[in-house]
């Protein structure tokens, strides 16, 4: 198993810290999903394709992210929100390089 540690601040403020997987090739927004950190059907509206900004959330640690693309910056550009760190958690895919990322979940829109 290859598990990183992440740390997420849900919508109430509180923050969890959990274990991701990186061999599941899932994503920041699945793994919020499998924890139950939000009410079922408020994140990931759009199925993960970066199309609906439900899964925004800013990341708060110094932990270094791919770039973004394009689809995801048209997104953010449209989103409620949005700050400096904005980033779409369905973009954000678990690796070991992102061990230790903390983030905050965005408001729901």
């Amino acid at each position: 198993m290859a598990d990183i540690t992440i740390k997420i601040t849900d919508r109430e403020g509180v923050t969890h810290e959990v274990a991701a997987p990186t061999d599941m090739a899932m994503n920041l927004m699945e793994v919020v999903r499998s924890y139950e950190l939000v009410p079922e059907g408020t994140i990931g509206v759009c199925g993960g394709m970066a199309m609906c900004a439900s899964c925004q959330c800013y990341v708060t640690s110094d932990t270094e992210l791919p770039e973004m693309s394009d689809d995801e910056e048209a997104m953010l550009s449209e989103a409620f929100d949005v700050k400096d760190n904005s980033r779409l958690g369905c973009q954000i895919q678990m690796t070991m390089e992102l061990n230790g990322l903390e983030v905050e979940l965005a408001p729901e829109s």
